[in-house]
């Protein structure tokens, strides 16, 4: 997936986008190759990419970097298979590092604690049964979950990997997919992990043409765009996808692996799972 982008490359946020003068012309560093991948799901059906993401970050503290790995997939399928290709592929990722990586986790001192836990099934809920989970720390519906509701969430469902589903639309991606019986909600999940909070981001994806160009035109993503003085016009060779091929039901997710690496190393600053972390304070 390319690194210089469009405003195409970014995810929900424009504000923390790394502006470029590209031989003249407006462009960023990506922060997500999710719509690149979505334009190949219609003729490959499966499709993945690991990519470095750059975020204009300015918190300098445990959970923020300003750049990380990320991997990603997009698939034709519904919500609940994206479920299980969460699951299958944390506990692939983790059981590959035990078999293959004994000596360093002996000498880290890495007990298996993270090993066993990353085994499926995981916890499943709801967004709206998360916030009445977490009511007493003042979190209300349609509130984006903050990094200590997170681990205090996770703490409370025995310290184990949750899988969180159907977040508030408003505040979630503009093209994850709606709900068909509930328009305030989308279908979407978060994997929540012991000690890094959030650390999978996912959900169906919107792809009915004219649904998902009004999504768009709607979006706080666009408001944010025109301010920075771009134009929706970025976002032409993506929405062609969906005019000329039409679209089929399809999922994907983006995995923070600095994230996961914390889940198994069990350190609670991402900084100590990353070799040369970079934040606003740091750069190499």
């Amino acid at each position: 997936m390319p690194h210089i982008t469009k405003a195409t490359g970014a995810c929900e946020n424009m504000a923390t986008m790394f502006e470029l003068d590209y031989f003249g012309r407006k462009a960023y560093l990506s922060q997500t190759g999710q719509l690149y991948l979505e334009a190949l799901v219609p003729s490959l059906e499966k499709v993945w990419c690991v990519i470095h993401s750059f975020r204009a970050e300015p918190d300098v503290d445990e959970r923020h970097l300003t750049e990380f790995t990320l991997v990603e997939f997009e698939f034709l399928g519904n919500l609940e298979r994206l479920l299980e290709h969460i699951e299958n592929t944390i506990a692939s990722m983790v059981s590959e590092v035990k078999l293959r990586c004994s000596d360093s986790l002996d000498m880290l001192g890495i007990d298996d604690d993270a090993f066993e836990k990353a085994k499926p099934p995981y916890v499943r809920l709801t967004y709206t049964k998360a916030v009445e989970l977490l009511g007493d720390l003042g979190v209300k519906w349609g509130d984006d979950l903050k990094s200590w509701h997170e681990k205090e969430l996770v703490r409370m469902l025995g310290d184990r990997p949750v899988l969180v589903t159907h977040y508030p639309k408003a505040i979630k991606f503009f093209n994850m997919r709606q709900n068909d019986y509930d328009p305030y909600i989308v279908n979407s999940v978060d994997l929540l992990l012991p000690h890094s909070g959030e650390a999978v981001g996912g959900a169906e994806r919107e792809h009915e043409y004219e649904r998902l160009r009004q999504r768009l035109m709607e979006s706080t993503m666009l408001k944010q765009l025109l301010e920075k003085g771009g134009d929706v016009s970025d976002f032409d060779w993506y929405l062609e996808v969906y005019r000329n091929q039409g679209g089929k039901l399809h999922s994907g997710a983006g995995i923070g692996l600095n994230r996961v690496t914390q889940f198994v190393l069990s350190v609670d600053d991402i900084r100590a799972s990353t070799l040369y972390p970079m934040n606003k304070e740091m750069v190499y």
